[in-house]
């Protein structure tokens, strides 16, 4: 301890040291206060500078974590969302494709049907044309048939005497009633 006190006894004893005063060289003070200010933050501050370095570190990693986290995550989102869309557009376009080959497949079933529908429709009027032409004829007979037999009649009456006209007649019922079941 004496030299720690002698030490600062002899600083009154600087030849130039008379008094208190201003030290006027502003590069030698500024020096010597900037190294007694940079070492005692150096000294304190080594400790709160670390700490304070060490959490922003920690902040740093942990965002870089969590944004590779979520990176990785979207990019899995991404390749499902792809593989989706691989999906839907295979499916669309078998959908196109079996929409084209349905339509084409109504189309001829519809082309078919319509053919077989004019086919019976060309049917059901030959047939028609037939059975009224049939009609027509059988009416045509019919008629011909009943003046002839009036006419015949008309004849045998006048020829006929009364016996005799109605042996004919009774004849004459017998063919038409023989006539009547071979038409029915």
């Amino acid at each position: 301890m004496k030299n720690v006190t002698d030490s600062f006894v002899s600083l009154g004893h600087w030849p130039s040291a008379g008094s208190f005063g201003f030290n006027t060289d502003i590069l030698a003070t500024n020096l010597i206060n900037l190294s007694v200010v940079l070492g005692v933050l150096i000294f304190f501050g080594k400790g709160v500078l670390s700490d304070l370095l060490d959490n922003r570190k920690q902040r740093i990693l942990n965002t870089i974590r969590n944004s590779e986290e979520l990176r990785q995550g979207a990019i899995e989102q991404l390749e499902k969302a792809r593989a989706r869309l691989r999906k839907v557009e295979i499916e669309a376009d078998q959908f196109r494709v079996n929409g084209y080959s349905e339509i084409e497949r109504e189309k001829l079933n519809l082309i078919d049907s319509t053919y077989k529908t004019l086919e019976q429709l060309e049917n059901y009027k030959n047939e028609t044309i037939n059975f009224e032409q049939q009609k027509a004829s059988n009416q045509v007979r019919q008629r011909v048939f009943q003046q002839a037999l009036q006419g015949a009649l008309g004849t045998l009456n006048s020829c006929l005497n009364s016996e005799l006209h109605l042996r004919t007649i009774s004849a004459n019922i017998g063919i038409l009633g023989a006539m009547k079941e071979i038409t029915d």
